[in-house]
């Protein structure tokens, strides 16, 4: 299976496969490895992979036909994340499927050769996933359902909501959450319009996370964006 037959719904978005992968496959069993970003007893996650398998059997790829799925789920753990993508590409899969930004950056250190699709990564440029957009290039390619501007659009909500902000923190964990730098300029920008001070709060634990809040309750004008923050 080449990577431009390897089709992927999830989020709400659809990567087409091309008429020439709708005609019955034959051959050898096929694998693909999944790295999913969340654990496998939420909810969300089990009826995308659902839908994932849904999809590719109607396309003619079956379970226990021509086609092995091998899932490995993170839950937002740094080391998981790891682990994982080691663990799938040893496992020599036809195509990777990953989910989220931590994912596929740690599955682009495993391999250069295996073909690998991103979905719902950020900023795929700057994390040297693709070359561009238009033309990704080498072993990656995907979509994405952010974008940097959508920073911008957090801090205004959070105006509209809560008219006395005047300092905002951006609560994240380095290990796990999207690249930071990706939004801070629209961050900042809209924070700036807005005579809002805008700062970063990194934190790796749980303490740290209720350090920031507690933190932040004194301050009457505090408000927080939280992005993702599981432990490491």
């Amino acid at each position: 299976m080449r990577r431009r037959e390897f089709i992927k719904i999830v989020a709400g978005s659809t990567v087409a496969w091309p008429l020439a992968a709708r005609a019955q496959p034959t051959g050898p069993v096929r694998l693909i490895g999944v790295l999913m970003d969340y654990a496998e007893s939420d909810p969300v996650s089990e009826s995308l992979i659902a839908v994932f398998r849904d999809e590719l059997a109607k396309l003619g790829w079956k379970e226990g036909g021509n086609l092995r799925i091998e899932v490995r789920w993170s839950a937002g753990s740094a080391d998981r994340v790891r682990t994982f993508a080691k663990e799938l590409v040893n496992l020599r899969p036809d195509a990777i499927l990953g989910r989220g930004t931590p994912e596929t950056i740690a599955l682009a250190r495993e391999t250069r050769t295996i073909p690998i699709v991103f979905a719902a990564a950020s900023d795929p440029i700057g994390n040297g996933f693709v070359a561009s957009l238009t033309h990704p290039g080498g072993n990656i390619s995907g979509f994405t359902n952010v974008e940097s501007t959508v920073g911008g659009k957090w801090v205004g909500l959070l105006k509209e909501i809560a008219p006395r902000t005047t300092h905002v923190a951006v609560l994240f964990n380095p290990a796990t959450a999207p690249p930071v730098q990706f939004y801070m300029p629209s961050i900042q920008a809209a924070a700036a319009s807005f005579a809002i001070q805008a700062s970063t709060a990194p934190v790796h634990t749980t303490d740290g996370i209720e350090g920031v809040i507690t933190t932040l309750a004194r301050d009457p004008g505090g408000g927080l964006i939280m992005m993702r923050t599981h432990s490491t």
